[in-house]
């Protein structure tokens, strides 16, 4: 996953410009960003604008204040959640067709700098973060960069540079070449770059993060850079695709948020947003030792849709393809093409419900795997095996006013998401949502999984309350989690359940790997330009090897996390 290169002048960028005279205006905000997921909050309150669907990225992720909040009146008012700068703007703007689609002027937008901190104190634990892996010790990441606009076109410059102490703990034997390596697969180097641990020493990883070069016409764009992707409505664990990994190399077209309006009538029908993107795949050092397999294309397609007459409702499809190098990739781009069986094909349809007036979220998605794998493809053959290889997440957001008078309001979020082995592939042979026997490195790019950071194979229960205050916010949050059931699903298939000893129940009901997590957080704001992060959590890893014997085996984890941003 992980070079080991040491650029030290990617940040100088940031600092520039700060003496250009600004309007502030709508800006684009990373993944999981704490301005983003306060953005979101306040959607569900009626007080932003979302400016997606389904496909969400930094420059996708451009959020407007609405209502009152416009006018200053919601809880951050007054801190800085990030400016784009004017830096010129043409005083007599050409007004034709085409014109009409791009902003005539150029502005920018500083990101960061943010400093990122965690310590582990017994394994490997973090998600959601790029390209850092924390594992066991002190985990560090800095980021930030600066994005410019002009006429349509778009350049962001914002990489991550990172650091694990990577200290030793146990790990169980590697099913490939790396001793390293994840611990099982179909068979010999074929399943999943997924390592337990990246290699026995401290190392730096370089990734170029959220940066690329875009052009955009209304809301037609095409880019091509390395900014990460988030589909779907979870909140945690996406079936397909999160900002879990490492970021990749990707040529994207489509477009935005859209609305539609029948010709002629006028009838406004509700908003689409559609995307197509082709990526470049890469191996971790711990994986195997043939190097003519290190690389994968990705392909991927989103279509959503969001009624007029179901106002809140959106509807979301998307599809994506792993597949080795050849001259026809380019069939890959028709979201329609069936698969074969040097292809990996994964499926995913979601629906979200946002009700503004009752401040509540609900949403849910499946996943379908390889869906072409059934006795045969018929409409009997759906309708019988329907359920074959399908995962699901399911969740909920809540906002709760609880002082409104001193501008204290609450948000309750659940998440569940199970992605184990549905129960008749037990009969016919080893599976994983997250391997494919062709593309031997698994759903995964640079040895972190592409999607769900939890894992594939096991199933997730996340609840977590925040309080937002004029300063800041406070969570509690508790996280359940099996990382991988279907390493002793497994064992049942064909006749090894019964055997001649019949005793498979007593050599794997003691063997379940889970982890329960409890901890608090807070980002503090010092000054409205200044934010401070820390968080402390307890994870408590039990049969953390899938060991029977010691019986219930327990690790007993310390998570600490402390972060500062600047905002410009």
């Amino acid at each position: 996953m992980k070079n080991r290169l040491l650029p030290v002048t990617f940040l100088i960028a940031v600092f520039l410009f700060t003496v250009f005279a600004s309007i502030p205006v709508s800006s684009q905000e990373a993944l999981k960003s704490t301005e983003e997921e306060y953005y979101d909050f306040l959607s569900i309150q009626g007080l932003a604008e979302r400016p997606t669907l389904n496909y969400r990225t930094l420059s996708d992720s451009e959020w407007k204040l609405t209502g009152g909040a416009a006018e200053g009146n919601h809880v951050w008012a007054g801190n800085n959640l990030g400016t784009r700068f004017t830096l010129w703007q043409a005083a007599n703007p050409a007004d034709n067709w085409f014109t009409r689609g791009i902003d005539q002027g150029i502005t920018m937008k500083v990101y960061g700098p943010e400093w990122f901190n965690s310590f582990n104190t017994a394994a490997p634990y973090g998600q959601n973060d790029g390209a850092l892996w924390q594992g066991k010790g002190y985990n560090t990441s800095l980021t930030g960069g600066i994005r410019f606009e002009a006429y349509g076109f778009e350049a962001t410059i914002k990489p991550q540079l990172s650091f694990s102490q990577n200290m030793s703990f146990d790990i169980m034997p590697s099913n490939y070449d790396s001793e390293y390596g994840y611990f099982w697969g179909y068979s010999k180097n074929v399943g999943v770059d997924a390592p337990q641990r990246f290699g026995d020493k401290p190392f730096f990883t370089f990734d170029w993060g959220d940066t690329e070069i875009r052009w955009s016409w209304h809301t037609f764009t095409v880019g091509f850079g390395t900014q990460s992707i988030w589909l779907g409505p979870a909140y945690l664990n996406p079936i397909l695709h999160s900002n879990n990994a490492a970021s990749y190399p990707k040529f994207d077209i489509g477009l935005r948020k859209t609305p539609v309006t029948i010709p002629g009538l006028g009838w406004y029908i509700g908003d689409i947003e559609g995307r197509i993107w082709t990526g470049y795949l890469s191996e971790s050092d711990y994986f195997d030792n043939d190097d003519s397999n290190n690389h994968n294309m990705i392909h991927g397609f989103t279509l959503a849709y969001a009624p007029s007459f179901l106002s809140g409702l959106v509807l979301s499809a998307n599809k994506v393809c792993l597949t080795k190098f050849g001259d026809d990739f380019y069939k890959y781009l028709n979201p329609f093409y069936d698969s074969n069986i040097a292809e990996d094909q994964k499926i995913s349809i979601g629906a979200s419900w946002l009700s503004q007036s009752g401040g509540i979220e609900v949403y849910g998605e499946l996943g379908i795997d390889d869906k072409i794998n059934l006795p045969d493809n018929t409409i009997e053959s759906y309708i019988t095996h329907f359920w074959h290889t399908m995962v699901y997440s399911v969740g909920m957001k809540k906002t709760l006013s609880i002082y409104p008078s001193k501008n204290i309001y609450g948000e309750l979020i659940f998440e569940w998401n199970n992605t184990e082995m549905s129960q008749d592939m037990q009969v016919q042979w080893f599976y994983s949502f997250g391997m494919h026997h062709q593309i031997t490195q698994g759903y995964t790019n640079r040895g972190q999984w592409l999607g769900s950071g939890v894992g594939y194979g096991g199933n997730s229960q996340y609840l977590e309350f925040k309080l937002y205050y004029p300063k800041g916010v406070s969570s509690l949050f508790l996280h359940r989690y099996n990382p991988d059931n279907n390493f002793l699903f497994k064992e049942s298939i064909y006749d090894v359940a019964t055997g001649e000893t019949g005793d498979l129940h007593k050599r794997t009901w003691n063997c379940y790997k889970g982890i329960l997590s409890i901890g608090v957080s807070s980002i503090y704001i010092v000054s409205p330009n200044l934010y401070l992060m820390g968080s402390i959590s307890y994870q408590r890893i039990v049969n953390p090897l899938y060991e029977q014997e010691p019986r219930y085996k327990t690790w007993h984890n310390i998570n600490l996390i402390f972060g500062i941003k600047y905002v410009l």
